[in-house]
């Protein structure tokens, strides 16, 4: 049994909010419902979104609004910093994936081909990700306008924008730039470091057809995120819960490999500026915050 605080918070269900952005998800938090039922004892139900935005609203909603409200999201990098950014720095991390942390843009181009260098670039096509991926299109444009590289000025931009709303989560705009650059539509592209990974070990594309030409400085990714009006007391419960967790437990390790990590760790903070100040330049700050003006 997972040895967790006996102080108990009598009363509500902790609603969690998580995007389906795969039919694995429902697996997974099917597994995680159990875990905190049957060994961390929370009363912990799931509310499944289609997109982030929703998700986030959900979870800045007052307790008399008429949408749905929840008391921790799930969240992308970009989601985190959206609830952080509209709650006016009210919203709370709680815990993250041991792999959220140090991800990296990897640019790719053909191997031996004329595109063997960042410089290369210059007046060519570069392949982007869906627009509000964090790993594959926002932190590339923003990491190369601090090299002073800039999308419609030293480099055209093909961007396929996948999945929109789901920042990224089901990788399909990565295949798209992935095939993108094999079939010569682009001369690079831009992936996050797990699927370049992916690429090599599970052979998706020819072994050295693509070599990368540019990583990005590391950053973070997904964070847990409490409501600003959670009691601190079920916030810091759910935490416990999760690092709880443990891959020695062949039971936990099930849940734990189908959600890519092997331990749930503290916020590492440091990770996320980068994110937000190219989230900001590109706009990703701007709909609530009018929506809220308007109301």
């Amino acid at each position: 049994m997972t040895n967790i605080s006996e102080e108990r918070i009598p009363g509500q269900t902790i609603w969690v909010g998580v995007v389906a952005y795969d039919p694995k998800v429902v697996t997974i938090w099917e597994g995680m419902r159990r875990y905190f039922h049957e060994e961390a004892r929370l009363p912990v139900e799931v509310v499944l979104f289609q997109n982030y935005e929703a998700q986030v609203m959900a979870l800045l909603a007052s307790p008399n609004d008429v949408r749905p409200r929840i008391d921790i999201a799930w969240n992308t990098n970009l989601a985190f910093l959206q609830a952080d950014e509209w709650s006016g720095h009210r919203c709370r991390p709680i815990a993250m994936r041991d792999t959220d942390v140090g991800w990296t843009t990897k640019i790719v181009a053909v191997a031996g081909g004329s595109v063997a260098a960042l410089g290369d670039l210059k007046n060519r096509t570069l392949a982007l990700g869906s627009r509000d991926s964090g790993h594959a299109a926002i932190l590339p444009v923003h990491f190369l306008e601090q090299q002073d590289f800039v999308e419609g000025r030293d480099y055209r931009s093909l961007r396929f924008d996948s999945d929109v709303g789901k920042h990224g989560d089901t990788g399909k705009s990565e295949v798209e730039v992935v095939r993108a650059v094999l079939d010569g539509r682009a001369d690079a592209g831009a992936i996050g470091s797990p699927f370049w990974k992916t690429l090599d070990s599970e052979g998706l594309v020819p072994g050295g057809a693509l070599t990368e030409i540019w990583t990005s400085p590391p950053y973070n990714h997904c964070m847990f995120t409490a409501r600003h009006d959670l009691n601190l007391a079920v916030e810091r419960q759910f935490a416990e819960a999760l690092l709880g967790m443990s891959y020695d437990n062949p039971a936990h390790r099930v849940v734990l490999e189908a959600e890519g990590l092997k331990q749930w760790v503290l916020p590492q903070l440091e990770g996320y500026e980068a994110l937000r100040q190219g989230s900001g330049r590109q706009g990703f700050f701007r709909r609530l915050a009018a929506k809220s003006a308007n109301q």
